[in-house]
């Protein structure tokens, strides 16, 4: 049975650098602090659960990506995956400066490991739930993201999907997409992203938001060189937990392979029940991992650069 859901934490608008950002924040309480960043079409809110279980060890913040839940959209339009790296830096900054223990899933997985690379004395730890980094083999859900990213052709299937298909079908075919098992969506969590669905629904940007994170998404699918999100994972120096669930429909679990090949220090897990957004499904089991690399590196300084050579 699916526990009684609490209530999603408590937020408010931020000032970073001239650019408002919603934030939602545990209580506070622990010396190490964490920062957690959604995926596509997601929200702070998609850590709740994640962060109760971990509030007695850290003190935990949630971003809104420019554009998403909360967030206005950004004044300059960019919703790149760069942008919203600088857009968690400089929350980072702004709660302490950090070293943080982040979390990302899947596009928050992308722009995660773009803060752990660029920005190695920002990040203590990193914890990776089915991460969005480039695969030559996407599956379904992907790869209709990138047609869907196309110009002009995006834009027009999202006015023609919020017209012709209410707000509740729209929704259960997300979390039909996510969740291995939908069953495991509290009746009341499910009202609530229901809620905000609609709400969204009615904000002039939302389409944009959503249409330009995942164009921003492509884009790092096919770049080349030193950006290329691979290499910068090479160059992150902290230690690293990656999370799969065996039934992700949109992230491939088989690149825990690569991960596990590519990152410096990293640990594996692989969740045999969970989909896409194992922190929601199955909080527990992520929390007692999370918990156990956030105990590992408590207190101690990140390890600072890669020398060049680890590049090649």
């Amino acid at each position: 049975m699916v526990e009684e859901p609490i209530p999603h934490w408590p937020g408010e608008l931020i000032d970073l650098d001239g650019r408002a950002v919603h934030v939602r924040s545990a209580p506070p309480g622990p010396s190490e602090t964490a920062v957690f960043v959604h995926g596509l079409a997601g929200s702070a809110t998609n850590w709740t659960d994640l962060m109760d279980r971990l509030r007695d060890v850290v003190t935990g913040y949630a971003i809104d990506l420019p554009g998403s839940g909360y967030s206005p959209a950004p004044p300059d339009g960019d919703y790149s995956v760069a942008a919203h790296a600088r857009a968690v830096i400089a929350l980072i900054e702004h709660v302490g400066g950090g070293p943080v223990h982040l979390f990302g899933n899947s596009l928050g997985g992308a722009v995660s490991v773009r803060v752990a690379a660029t920005r190695p004395d920002l990040v203590r730890s990193l914890t990776l739930v089915s991460p969005a980094l480039p695969d030559l083999l996407p599956r379904y859900g992907p790869a209709r993201v990138a047609i869907s990213a196309l110009p002009r052709l995006g834009e027009w299937a999202f006015e023609r999907l919020l017209r012709a298909v209410p707000a509740e079908r729209r929704l259960s075919a997300s979390l039909g997409m996510c969740y291995a098992d939908v069953e495991r969506v509290h009746p009341a969590r499910f009202q609530d992203a229901l809620d905000e669905l609609r709400r969204r629904d009615d904000l002039p940007y939302a389409g944009t938001a959503i249409i330009c994170s995942a164009r921003g998404i492509v884009t790092e699918y096919f770049r080349r060189g030193e950006e290329n999100l691979w290499r910068l994972a090479a160059r992150v120096t902290a230690p690293t937990l990656v999370i799969h669930g065996r039934h992700d429909r949109l992230v491939r679990p088989q690149m825990a392979g690569r991960a596990a090949r590519t990152f410096r220090e990293v640990r594996l897990v692989l969740l045999p029940q969970a989909g896409h957004v194992a922190q929601m499904e199955y909080p527990g089991p992520v929390a007692r991992e999370a918990q156990l690399l956030i105990t590992e590196t408590a207190g101690t300084e990140p390890a600072g650069e890669f020398p060049a050579a680890r590049l090649s």
